[in-house]
């Protein structure tokens, strides 16, 4: 996957229909503004993985994530299906992104250090005892290095097997 990001505040959450015997109440979208005159509504899903299992409001500064490899409609504002949401913070922050063998992101961006205070799930929230290496991963983390690529000991990766 080719993961992007939007972040921004949330100015509107409605019920989202799918179409199916008028479901209503299992898909939500949330219409986010970052200020600048860009908007994105993402649907968020059941199987959205929402960081810190946060419940996200109106007024709530979010970052999104989807794969922009995805096939998308072509409406305005533009619709994203949210793969993983999370409520921006200035003591955390969050990348969702494939790491390789080195632990270093697709970008080249940020590597991790990983330490025996890690914690490693997967997002049923399950520990994940493999090697988190070659991998989409959600990392939850603080402060970084001034390096390129960033360095960083997370304290948590949530590993995404789907």
């Amino acid at each position: 996957m080719n993961f992007f990001s939007f972040s921004g505040i949330v100015t509107m959450i409605d019920d989202f229909s799918i179409g199916q015997n008028n479901e209503v109440g299992c898909y939500k979208v949330l219409t986010v503004d970052n200020g600048y005159g860009d908007i994105v509504n993402f649907v968020a899903e059941p199987t959205t993985y929402f960081v810190d299992h946060a419940v996200i409001r109106r007024g709530d500064r979010v970052t999104g994530f989807y794969d922009a490899d995805a096939p998308v409609p072509l409406i305005f504002p533009p619709q994203f299906r949210a793969l993983v949401m999370t409520i921006d913070s200035p003591y955390q922050n969050v990348k969702v992104d494939y790491f390789n063998r080195r632990l270093e992101s697709s970008d080249g961006m940020l590597q991790l250090n990983l330490s025996p205070q890690t914690k490693i799930t997967l997002e049923n929230g399950q520990p994940f005892t493999g090697n988190p290496a070659r991998r989409n991963l959600i990392v939850v983390y603080g402060a970084t290095t001034r390096s390129i690529p960033a360095q960083t000991t997370p304290s948590q990766i949530i590993v995404m097997c789907s």
